[in-house]
């Protein structure tokens, strides 16, 4: 049944925005990490999503989408801002700080970008339940 394809398109949808929210959100929350464990201030972390397309490469005249997948997440490699704050105990002998490379403004667009495809996901997942609670409706009558 093909309606049953469109949840799981729709619920990896819905892991992926859930997973891009949660990156978001970390990256928002170390907006002033200057300190990590692999040395230096924190980087601004970005999902990578591609389009799953399971066994759709085998026999194309089915339908090639399978739903998305998160493929990488990765570290932006924007360099750190330089904060000049001598009293700060990570100051450089210049005394400027190695900021993390995070802009609240992007981070703030990007959220309610992940928002919105996470809310589209949701309706076209009850679009689809209706849908289906209709069709059993139709074959009680």
């Amino acid at each position: 049944m093909r309606l049953m394809k469109s949840f799981g398109i729709s619920a990896s949808g819905l892991s992926a925005e859930r997973l891009r929210m949660d990156l978001i959100s970390s990256n928002i929350a170390n907006i002033n990490t200057t300190r990590t464990a692999e040395g230096g201030p924190y980087k601004r972390r970005v999902a990578v999503f591609a389009e799953s397309l399971d066994k759709a490469i085998k026999n194309p005249t089915k339908s090639a989408g399978r739903g998305v997948e998160v493929v990488a997440i990765h570290q932006d490699q924007t360099p750190p801002k330089l904060i000049y704050d001598p009293t700060h105990p990570d100051a450089d002998e210049q005394g400027y700080v190695h900021m993390p490379n995070i802009n609240i403004v992007t981070e703030m667009v990007d959220l309610i970008t992940a928002t919105r495809s996470y809310e589209a996901n949701v309706t076209a997942l009850n679009a689809g339940k209706t849908m289906a609670l209709k069709a059993l409706e139709i074959g009680k009558g």
